[in-house]
């Protein structure tokens, strides 16, 4: 049975408020990371390391220079079939919630586990972030 949308909605205010788009079907998912170049897709949860730690974490790296270009958040426990599907897509990293992806052309470049938000506070986890974003998403030179 879905969390009550009443209780989740501060929860996904605290990730739409950055930016982020609500992924709620299968569908949208799809259209989430098929967009072109990078797309960050956040797996959202009520637990206390992604009130603490993930969301606050994300909203400090999405305000780095490099960043991806298109964001996105799944809500486990409310967005079943969303959730079911983006874990089908990355179906060679065990399930977590919360979770950070970053696809670059519709493949994933970069995965933070839930193992590795929990061992880490909001200023960590916006560094790790950040770091990735460079590697994946900074702006490459044109070429002459």
């Amino acid at each position: 049975m879905p969390y009550n949308e009443m209780l989740i909605a501060p929860m996904r205010q605290d990730l739409t408020q950055f930016g982020l788009e609500e992924a709620r079907t299968p569908a949208d998912v799809d259209r989430a990371i098929a967009q072109p170049g990078t797309v960050l897709m956040v797996t959202n949860s009520v637990c206390g390391c992604a009130a603490g730690k993930a969301r606050p974490g994300i909203g400090m790296a999405l305000k780095h220079a490099n960043r991806p270009d298109h964001a996105a958040t799944v809500f486990a426990g409310a967005d079943e079939a969303a959730v079911a599907h983006l874990r089908s897509i990355l179906s060679d990293v065990p399930p977590s919630s919360p979770s950070i992806a970053l696809f670059q052309d519709g493949k994933p470049v970069y995965i933070m586990h839930r193992r590795d938000i929990e061992q880490r506070d909001a200023f960590q986890i916006a560094q790790v972030l950040t770091s990735a974003f460079d590697k994946f998403c900074a702006k490459q030179p044109a070429s002459v």
